[in-house]
């Protein structure tokens, strides 16, 4: 199991490990990469394992539970020898992040954030998220599952679409489809259709939580916000105005400077 990585800034800087969403990479984390966020830290920004240009194992068990993405995140924290990283996770990035923490705790972190994601997923998330997440067709997005490669397309970019507050430049939401257009049918499918109920493990999370979220975020309802903010043992809750599922796209600046902000407390 190969992953590729991207990484930004001086080694020798506290690190943030950037964990893209679902079906993404990690060109997600563009504006942070090739920003100045990388002045002060040492940013690092894998392709999870079947996105991006990472190795993309076929089977449903190398996707479906904690283990593999937690055993991901570990392996790269040692590889790059990252002192007390802050682990920052989107969408189902989070749900990444929250593997680890599963599987590891948290005693090499310094701090994590949950950007866009949720303590739960399926069966397990909030009645009134499963109806609002169900009845919005493009983010279900049950043609992303489609190996069909027009029904495929169109589906990607209605849930690309959907995953943006306000609309996006012609040239970014080619780049977007792009993307998203690299990870195979089967691994969508394995890597989403999970149940999972991290609230515990976020109670027992003794490190300081950062939790973003847009208040037009379509993919991740308020439920899952306030659920998220009342799971986490230490929570540092920010929302987004006029902003969608993707803060750290429409509202760099301001993403980067809180972020950054909590990253030097947690790091000094």
């Amino acid at each position: 199991m190969k992953l590729a990585v991207r990484t930004a800034g001086e080694p020798a800087n506290p690190a943030i490990l950037l964990i893209h969403g679902w079906s993404q990479c990690h060109l997600s984390w563009t504006k942070q990469l090739d920003g100045p966020l990388a002045d002060n830290y040492y940013l690092v920004a894998p392709d999870t394992r079947g996105h991006g240009s990472s190795d993309k194992p076929t089977e449903p068990e190398a996707y479906n539970n904690s283990t593999p993405w937690a055993g991901d995140i570990a392996a790269i924290i040692n590889q790059l020898d990252l002192r007390r990283p802050i682990l920052v996770g989107w969408s189902m990035g989070g749900k990444v992040m929250l593997d680890y923490l599963a599987v590891h705790g948290d005693k090499k972190l310094a701090g994590v954030a949950l950007v866009g994601s949720a303590v739960t997923s399926g069966k397990s998330q909030p009645p009134e998220a499963a109806r609002q997440r169900g009845d919005d067709p493009d983010v279900t997005g049950k043609g992303l599952y489609s190996d069909d490669i027009a029904t495929n397309l169109r589906a990607t970019m209605a849930f690309v679409k959907a995953c943006k507050g306000n609309p996006v430049d012609e040239d970014e939401f080619a780049f977007m489809v792009g993307y998203n257009m690299m990870v195979p049918p089967q691994i969508r499918a394995a890597s989403r259709l999970r149940n999972d109920d991290y609230k515990q493990i976020a109670a027992n999370t003794n490190v300081p939580a950062l939790i973003i979220w847009g208040d037009k975020d379509r993919p991740m309802p308020r439920a899952l916000f306030d659920e998220s903010v009342a799971s986490f043992a230490h929570p540092e809750p920010h929302e987004f105005k006029d902003c969608g599922h993707s803060p750290f796209w429409e509202y760099p600046e301001k993403f980067d400077r809180i972020l950054g902000d909590f990253a030097a407390r947690c790091t000094a």
